[in-house]
């Protein structure tokens, strides 16, 4: 780790560390902002000791940082054009890095402050967006490209989804389990349960189905949250030490050899198919051996772009063998390629089968720059995890008592905890992100209504206008940001 600012200039290497202190920072505070939810029902539940909950939550979430792969990490990094991903080793690049991580930190403190349970999710994606659009107006490219529309409307609908599932599940759960076990002792709330029982904690088998559903939320949020933070230090490390991380110099002979067989299938599969794909890709147009001086990814010039691709890779063992600046072209080369092949894929003249094969090639295009050091991964995952363990009394409050007008019974933190881990669990297997608050807390609205016990309209507006107004606050003050850093820095 610590060779990375071997032979920086000294203000570069204040550079790295600022922003990576900054992401670190980011994921901290998401410890502690969104994991309070995760703890929220089996603390007021009483079936954990709240630092207990909170200690246990915290090794859920390291584990799962540690364990949960970066599929959802370039998910979010790839909301971003891939000509700003091309460039982000300039200083434009490096500016847009801080202003999206200031956002994010300034609206999430500011939510967790008053206690609000607002998405991280939320909040990034629309530092992202925001500084995407921003940098198309400063460079003059149309803002119908100045952000990844596909990926971002796939995000976005995975974020309205969940929640929107989360409160219609989580409630017909409840009803499921009321209508099968009536008079359960799991259908009392924590004050219930003093009065009449004498009894502290939920019933035993309650108890156990709570804390496991509690730590399972806890995994899963780190899996999908963690990977963002991954995604982040990745763009950062890149922008500022491309040298050593545009491409895994861990890479092994073998995963390099099937970069190129990767490329040289593309190249099979675009012949197999220049009858339909001809007009789109210029293919056997003209010299497939030279690129444009100032290289963009342009589907005109793919034929070149594989030839290029083919001979810079020829004969290579060993990432490390490259020079720098070859392996930043082999880099742009590869994420141009599966740039092309993703709109290919959703040209309507292409059969489905011809469209799965286009998607297994591109798993193996990027399976050498889609990646992650251990290094940051445990960083990360140390982040998330102490950050956990600080700041939740405010949002417990929130969710155990305020959302109902009444406490909430062990049954209801059952229903929204299982219902959570799952929903979380599917979008990490399909790789989107997806908010542990909006996904929790409206599971609990979910139940409230459906154990009749009405909502309470302040907390329940604040949610939904915190959801309401993340994206558009978040995208306006990383816009702001990044114009301003771009006056100063750039």
């Amino acid at each position: 780790m610590f060779d990375l600012f071997s032979g920086l200039d000294p203000w570069v290497a204040l550079s790295l560390v600022l922003a990576l202190t900054f992401v670190l920072a980011f994921e901290f505070i998401n410890g502690f902002h969104d994991t309070a939810n995760a703890v929220a029902t089996v603390i007021y539940t009483k079936a954990m000791p709240p630092h207990m909950a909170v200690v246990f939550s915290g090794i859920f979430n390291f584990l799962g940082v540690l364990l949960g792969g970066v599929g959802v990490a370039y998910a979010i990094v790839h909301l971003l054009p891939v000509e700003l991903l091309l460039n982000v080793n300039t200083s434009h690049g490096l500016a847009m890095v801080f202003s999206l991580l200031a956002a994010a930190i300034i609206w999430n403190l500011g939510t967790w402050y008053f206690g609000i349970p607002a998405s991280s999710s939320h909040t990034l994606i629309g530092s992202i967006l925001g500084v995407g659009l921003t940098n198309a107006l400063l460079t003059g490219i149309p803002l119908a490209d100045g952000i990844n529309w596909k990926k971002a409307l796939d995000i976005a609908l995975s974020l309205v989804v969940s929640p929107t599932a989360g409160f219609i599940i989580a409630g017909l759960l409840l009803l499921l389990l009321k209508r099968l076990m009536p008079l359960s002792k799991m259908h009392k709330t924590p004050e219930r349960r003093r009065e009449i029982d004498g009894k502290k904690h939920p019933p035993f088998w309650n108890r156990l189905v709570l804390v496991l559903s509690a730590m399972a939320v806890s995994f899963v949020h780190g899996s999908n949250d963690g990977q963002k933070g991954i995604g982040l230090i990745m763009l950062v490390l890149i922008g500022i030490v491309p040298a050593q991380f545009v491409l895994d110099l861990n890479s092994t002979t073998y995963q390099i050899e099937r970069t190129r067989d990767a490329t040289v299938h593309l190249r099979q599969f675009y012949q197999r198919n220049t009858s339909t794909l001809s007009g789109y890709l210029a293919l056997g147009s003209g010299n497939t051996t030279e690129l444009p001086r100032h290289f963009r990814c342009d589907p005109k010039t793919t034929e070149a772009t594989i030839a290029a691709l083919l001979l810079t890779l020829d004969g290579v063992k060993d990432y490390r063998d490259l020079a720098p600046e070859a392996r930043s072209q082999v880099r742009r080369y590869l994420l141009c390629l599966d740039d092309t092949a993703k709109k290919v894929g959703k040209l309507p003249q292409l059969d489905n089968r011809e469209k799965a094969d286009l998607n297994n090639l591109r798993q193996d295009l990027t399976a050498t720059t889609e990646y992650a050091p251990f290094w940051v991964i445990l960083a990360v995952a140390l982040a998330l995890g102490i950050g956990t363990m600080v700041g939740w009394k405010r949002v417990v409050h929130t969710v155990g008592e305020k959302i109902g007008k009444q406490g909430m019974t062990y049954a209801q933190g059952m229903c929204a905890q299982i219902v959570a881990a799952t929903a979380i669990g599917f979008a990490n297997v399909f790789s989107l992100p997806v908010s542990t608050t909006h996904v929790l807390s409206s599971g609990v609205a979910g139940t409230m209504v459906a154990n009749r016990s009405g909502l309470q309209g302040g907390t329940v507006r604040n949610i939904l206008l915190a959801w309401v107004l993340t994206l558009p606050a978040t995208i306006g003050l990383s816009a702001v940001l990044f114009w301003l850093a771009t006056l100063l820095f750039v």
